[in-house]
């Protein structure tokens, strides 16, 4: 069980995950290692509601196929298993960010007496910059 938030969850049958050598420098051990982590996750056969689902797929996300299928190629660490860690975060972070909805914005007024305070605090400064003109004698 892969635990995303506290409505969501996926069974671990939902995630594939192969190894793979790791791309770039890294001297004699990146050829021989296969220490990268290549993560798929079917939106479409996934077990997240429909609507999260519709989000997910929504997302303007470079890694989402057309056929609905995340992947996430983690390769950052030396060690395969630091790069699952890795690759089980990245998914988690990008599930919480795709389903998180804002609060509704209600709008507000001020009320009466704010409304009375500021009204005299504009008339106070007047009074005061009218004081600062030329004095005539």
């Amino acid at each position: 069980m892969i635990f995303i938030s506290n409505a969501i969850r996926l069974n671990d049958s939902e995630v594939e995950i192969s190894a793979i050598r790791a791309q770039g420098a890294g001297g004699q051990n990146v050829n021989k290692v296969s220490s990268a982590i290549h993560l798929r996750f079917d939106i479409h056969t996934s077990s997240l509601s429909d609507v999260n689902k519709q989000r997910l797929l929504d997302s303007k996300d470079s890694r989402i196929t057309k056929e609905g299928v995340l992947i996430i190629k983690a390769q950052q660490f030396r060690t395969q298993e630091r790069n699952r860690i890795d690759a089980f975060e990245r998914l988690q972070s990008f599930i919480i960010q795709a389903t998180y909805v804002n609060k509704t914005r209600k709008p507000t007024k001020p009320s009466r007496n704010a409304k009375r305070k500021r009204v005299d605090q504009k008339t106070q400064r007047g009074k005061t910059k009218a004081l600062r003109g030329k004095v005539d004698f």
